[in-house]
């Protein structure tokens, strides 16, 4: 690590037609047709470092001799009532933050929109919303407050992106603005969340402690970093560290892994040191793996359930590796399989945690 951190960035109407009559059988075809499917949550780990540092458990990759033909019907029906019962609880605690809001409607005379005729696709409780339906840029339509509620539980959901409910297109931030017909309040709760998504999960962002202002790192590696508004404000630099998130403690302190402060200590590499070993449930001859690794891509700490193979799928960067030599599975499976020891071994317990580098 260098003497000093690198120089970092700040961050910073016409009446509605009369709603329609919905068919209660429209409700099951659209949490069936239209609603995305969510992956169940993973399982939380056995040990009281997982929970209390939210290590998530990672299903294992399957091989093509595990897959059955089997349906998923009664899983893919909870999921669906799942889904239903949170946009209820969110368009109900809207409701009562909000009781005197009148229902949003677009402009018919907009020439920006492309009015439709077809249902709202992303009403999926088939609300029958009052504004005239208008489509993304993916082609599917929605109305401003189908594509609120649509938008909210992504971000309850602690999604840094918005994808259609129907093709999983990524819509831009702008146009979700738009079609939403966000309030400045609005646009500034949506700006505010994705903040605190992307500081919890990349950490590339952080506040710095002497001005609360948001901070971004250049250099992921190096935990000293310098506030530019602090440094500008008191006429000399000011730098902070990200692990603890308070005043760099002295120029003269080089460790990689602290900055010195008491308690500065990294919360992940203690967790891999201490964490306990695991045993394969349907992988032989596989002794002293820890049963927490960091994600050699992206650092990220993911916790095996023990079941199916040795490989699993990293939920951040989506890369998958092998759980006992660390490799990539593309480079693991040239000398070994999924359900067979690694031909290089256990990889030891890790003592750094691997950035990932765009």
């Amino acid at each position: 690590m260098g003497s000093s951190g690198s120089r970092e960035q700040n961050v910073e109407n016409m009446t509605p037609p009369q709603r329609r009559e919905v068919s209660p059988r429209r409700v099951e075809r659209n949490l069936q047709n239209n609603a995305p499917v969510q992956q169940p949550e993973a399982s939380p780990p056995t040990t009281e470092q997982n929970l209390q540092n939210n290590a998530p458990v990672q299903q294992p990759e399957e091989s093509l001799e595990d897959i059955e033909d089997d349906s998923d019907t009664d899983e893919i029906r909870d999921e669906d009532v799942n889904l239903k019962e949170r946009l209820q609880q969110l368009q109900e605690r809207q409701k009562q933050q909000n009781p005197d809001i009148k229902e949003k409607c677009y402009d018919p005379n907009d020439p920006d929109l492309e009015f439709t005729d077809k249902e709202d696709e992303h009403d999926f409780l088939c609300e029958g919303f009052s504004s005239r339906r208008a489509l993304m840029s993916c082609g599917h339509s929605v109305t401003p407050p189908s594509l609120f509620y649509w938008c909210k539980i992504q971000l309850d959901q602690g999604n840094t992106s918005f994808k259609c409910g129907v093709c999983k297109a990524v819509w831009p931030f702008e146009e979700v603005t738009k079609m939403a017909l966000l309030t400045e309040e609005e646009k500034d709760d949506f700006e505010e969340a994705l903040f605190r998504i992307i500081a919890h999960k990349n950490l590339k962002i952080q506040q710095c402690p002497g001005c609360k202002c948001r901070v971004m790192r250049e250099d992921p590696s190096n935990l000293r970093v310098q506030c530019p508004q602090c440094s500008a404000k008191n006429g000399r630099c000011y730098e902070f560290c990200w692990q603890c998130k308070k005043k760099w403690k002295s120029p003269s302190v080089q460790d990689s892994n602290r900055c010195g402060n008491e308690g500065c200590e990294n919360p992940d590499l203690r967790i891999l040191k201490t964490c306990p070993e695991i045993e394969f449930a349907h992988v032989s001859g596989v002794t002293g793996c820890p049963s927490i690794r960091a994600c050699p891509t992206c650092g990220k700490l993911i916790a095996h359930n023990r079941e199916k193979c040795k490989n699993i799928t990293c939920p951040d960067c989506e890369v998958e590796f092998c759980f006992v030599c660390l490799k990539i599975t593309t480079e693991c499976l040239k000398t070994s399989s999924h359900y067979e020891p690694c031909s290089s071994g256990v990889a030891p317990r890790q003592t750094s945690i691997p950035v990932r580098r765009n």
